[in-house]
């Protein structure tokens, strides 16, 4: 039986990721889990050296109570504080961390996840992860290094490789230890293998699915991949059946025999579920054979030799400048001997126009030319053309309102009609009755 590092280093019991002075597993339970998973699940501290293999889902939690004590003023003991906490991880020397390691911290007020799957080319590479701690109320830092000391497994991978999606839970409820250990537990029930090994967990939103939305309870789903040495159990083969098939493209629920056992704590959605058998796969990696395809080969590279001869720009420059100086000229020329000399004169323009047209603008050139005079000598004598010519009743000519002596600054800008001589007086009626004085 081979125990997963953790536990040849002295620590009898698996941790559950909760924190310090946490419970832990009962003796029976943690035997269990020993035998069947492998998964790693370690404490906070200051270096922290952890050995994950490489194919086993790795679990790393960050405890907001340990970093607590890291942030002045310190906490008396007994003393219970509620500051905001976040982390920042990242590999030393570069920006974000390895890409088989997530992260994950919902609020400031909950603890932070690492987790992840190592990969095979990362073994006997120590992995230093920096972990740098902000109190968001008193924005104080602390910061931790996490050296992964990834291992090679003997039995990895496992040939046969089941991906489950749990629809009620979201990846940070999946990564706690008594919940995958209920998982992994009904998953031997209904596989029955010998090893059994968590190999990775995947937040639905990584595979490209949509946010909840926030009602109902709604979770956002998780994908969870376990690894076995056996074949797959025939429960797990019913979704492969005609049936359940056309079911799954009608949107319809298949219909499994061993749902129930999952039912109780965990939906699953049986039409995403992938099963891989890595016994069948048939390698495709192909030699490359050089041919005619293969470019031959040039030679050395020879850059061009320092001493370059001067060029005459002289050419290039009357190019650019004379001719678009010269077509400008030419519409110039063309323009001026369309506006100048192509003019018809006014002689011509009179003799195509009819008389009364201009008989009408030469009265309003005389009327314009009369007005533009009096306002530079208001005291001249009003102009004839705003005198009444004829009487509006009997039709005689009227002699002018005033001789030329007349003083016209004196009259005032409009008249009443008892002002104005030879007015027609319009008899009123009178109306009967008697009258008041």
């Amino acid at each position: 039986m081979q125990l997963p590092r953790w536990w040849e280093l002295g620590d009898p019991c698996a941790w559950t990721g909760q924190g310090r002075g946490t419970r832990r597993m009962s003796p029976a339970t943690t035997g269990a889990f020993l035998l069947t998973v492998y998964t790693i699940f370690s404490k906070v501290h200051s270096d922290r050296n952890v050995y994950p293999s490489a194919g086993v889902l790795f679990v790393h939690v960050l405890e907001r109570e340990y970093f607590k004590g890291e942030f002045p003023p310190y906490p008396k003991p007994g003393e219970i504080s509620n500051d905001p906490i976040t982390f920042n991880t990242n590999l030393m020397g570069y920006p974000d961390r390895p890409g088989w390691l997530r992260y994950i911290q919902r609020t400031p007020y909950s603890d932070g996840v690492l987790y992840g799957s190592p990969t095979a080319e990362n073994v006997g590479k120590p992995t230093v992860i920096e972990i740098t701690a902000y109190n968001r109320r008193t924005f104080e830092t602390a910061r931790h290094n996490l050296i992964i000391n990834i291992m090679s497994a003997e039995d990895f991978p496992l040939p046969y490789q089941a991906e489950f999606f749990i629809k009620n839970m979201n990846v940070e409820e999946m990564l706690a230890s008594e919940v995958l250990g209920d998982f992994l537990g009904a998953v031997k029930n209904v596989w029955q293998p010998e090893r059994l090994n968590a190999i990775n967990i995947t937040s639905a939103l990584d595979r490209g699915g949509r946010v909840p939305l926030p009602i109902n309870d709604m979770k956002e789903g998780v994908y969870v991949m376990v690894g076995a040495d056996v074949p797959f159990s025939s429960c797990l083969r019913e979704v492969e059946n005609p049936q359940n098939q056309l079911r799954c493209s009608q949107e319809m629920e298949p219909v499994i025999t061993c749902d129930k056992k999952f039912r109780t704590q965990f939906y699953i959605d049986w039409c995403k579920i992938s099963l891989v058998d890595k016994t069948k796969q048939v390698s495709t990696y192909q030699e490359v054979i050089r041919g005619e395809g293969i470019l031959p080969d040039g030679g050395e590279y020879k850059p061009p030799s320092d001493s370059l001869k001067s060029r005459d720009y002289y050419t290039d420059f009357l190019i650019t400048l004379a001719v678009p100086s010269a077509v400008a000229l030419v519409l110039f020329l063309i323009l001026a001997y369309i506006m100048c000399c192509r003019r018809e004169g006014v002689e011509k323009r009179n003799m195509q126009t009819p008389d009364i047209q201009l008989v009408h603008h030469s009265a309003i050139q005389k009327s314009t030319k009369e007005l533009r005079d009096m306002s530079k000598n208001r005291e001249i004598a009003w102009p004839l053309s705003t005198l009444p010519v004829f009487h509006p009743v009997t039709g005689e000519i009227l002699p002018p309102l005033h001789t030329d002596n007349y003083e016209s600054t004196n009259m005032p800008l409009m008249q009443t009609q008892q002002n104005l001589p030879h007015q027609t007086q319009i008899p009123q009626q009178q109306t009967t009755g008697k009258w008041y004085s």
